[in-house]
């Protein structure tokens, strides 16, 4: 939408997705989103944190649940979405005011992980929930990611592998045999015998103009 603000954002949750209902029914996921730049010492020679920019991060409805479901405290993931601001009251009855990001999409950093990724139908879970998925770790031969090797989409059962498996329907089937053709049809013009003696073969006799003399008339 014009005027909104989007923007990536790359870093490890700080905790767990809470996840809560509200009135209208829909389904909330929030959590916060540290990303830590890092840059170069070349006294030292070795890599420094910087400061860490602390995003609180909000998704809605089945991404809510996606995201419940799956990511876990400690994950690198990379998320983009919109940076919107709003104003509430706090306990103390003063007035705050929070920016913070409404999620469009968000998934892991497969830089130090692997992640094993199950298409889910609507209203279904996310990358695996928290029995698979993005099993943490964190170092980074090991990651945020699940075991290596074992990553990619794999999800077909629930997703594209339900496509063109129709067995003995659809374009598995054999086309039919053509019907014999049948025998060409007779050439009329092919046979000048008896059949076509009365025809054109006696074109011309004097039966065709009256008969003999004794038929012509008198004048």
């Amino acid at each position: 939408m014009a005027g909104e603000t989007v923007i990536t954002i790359v870093g490890n949750l700080t905790a767990d997705p809470e996840l809560r209902t509200i009135g209208s029914g829909a389904t909330v996921a929030s959590f916060t989103i540290a990303s830590t730049p890092r840059t170069w010492n070349r006294q030292t020679n070795q890599f420094e944190d910087g400061q860490a920019l602390f995003m609180r991060c909000s998704a809605w409805r089945d991404l809510a649940d996606h995201c419940a479901q799956s990511l876990k405290k400690g994950m690198r993931v990379i998320a983009t979405g919109r940076l919107q601001q709003r104003s509430y009251q706090a306990q103390d009855g003063s007035q705050r005011t929070v920016v913070e990001m409404q999620l469009d999409e968000i998934g892991p950093s497969l830089r130090y992980a692997t992640a094993q990724v199950t298409r889910q139908s609507s209203g279904q879970g996310g990358f695996q929930g928290r029995s698979g998925g993005f099993q943490g770790g964190q170092q980074p031969n090991q990651g945020y990611g699940n075991q290596g090797g074992q990553g990619g989409y794999a999800g077909g059962q629930g997703g594209y592998n339900g496509g063109y498996q129709g067995g003995g329907a659809g374009y598995s089937q054999q086309p039919a045999a053509p019907a014999n053709p049948s025998a060409p049809a007779a050439d009329p013009w092919s046979n000048a015998g008896a059949s076509d003696a009365g025809s054109f073969s006696t074109f011309g006799a004097s039966s065709d103009f009256g008969g003999g003399d004794d038929s012509d008339p008198e004048f």
